[in-house]
């Protein structure tokens, strides 16, 4: 499954556009611009299922810094903070990595 299987190609590219210099992205401007928070539930852990890369059933930190080249392949590396930032906003029961459960509250937020 790709991820323009689930969302529009365009939107995604603006998206990753509109978030490319470092510093910029804003995980709920991101989620809006590619579509993303107008889905189903269904379609959001269809999303979940693309950025988790080990299929653990969690997207680690170390898979959230790739989490743009999820979107698309051109998609820039996340820096340190932007990950960190990512992480803690997601991370509801602080066990280091985002589940399935808190991704989706985290794209309807």
């Amino acid at each position: 499954m790709t991820m323009s299987s689930i969302l529009n190609a365009d939107d995604i590219k603006k998206a990753l556009g509109a978030f490319a210099a470092p510093e910029t992205f804003d995980h709920k401007k991101f989620f809006e611009m590619v579509g993303l928070k107008a889905k189903s539930s269904d379609d959001v852990k269809k999303v979940f299922t693309v950025l988790d890369a080990d299929n653990s059933g969690f997207i680690e930190e170390e898979e959230l810094k790739y989490v743009l080249k999820g979107f698309a392949k051109d998609g820039r590396d996340l820096t340190d903070k932007e990950t960190k930032e990512f992480l803690r906003a997601a991370d509801k029961d602080g066990d280091g990595k985002i589940g399935v459960d808190e991704f989706a509250t985290l794209v309807k937020e």
